[in-house]
């Protein structure tokens, strides 16, 4: 019997940013939340899409978080 694999969620979201060389948006409130997927590679996937498809437009940026880093870390616990 094979155990699953360990689920490692990642974060896709992006917006217009103040500086195309950072990560300040403009209004967080209208960030654009692609979604949370179940791991790297489709995380990685939707990431692209919606990085290519704002390529021509240098003031939107989107990012690709690692929940699951946080969710791990030890001082996450703390609070």
């Amino acid at each position: 019997m094979s155990t699953p694999d360990k689920q490692l969620l990642h974060l896709v979201f992006g917006g217009h940013v103040k500086d195309p060389q950072g990560v300040d948006f403009d209004d967080p409130s209208s960030l654009d939340i692609v979604g949370i997927f179940p791991n790297n590679a489709e995380a990685l996937d939707a990431w692209r899409a919606k990085s290519h498809a704002n390529v021509d437009d240098a003031n939107v940026k989107y990012v690709l978080v690692h929940l699951h880093r946080l969710l791990d870390d030890p001082e996450h616990e703390k609070d």
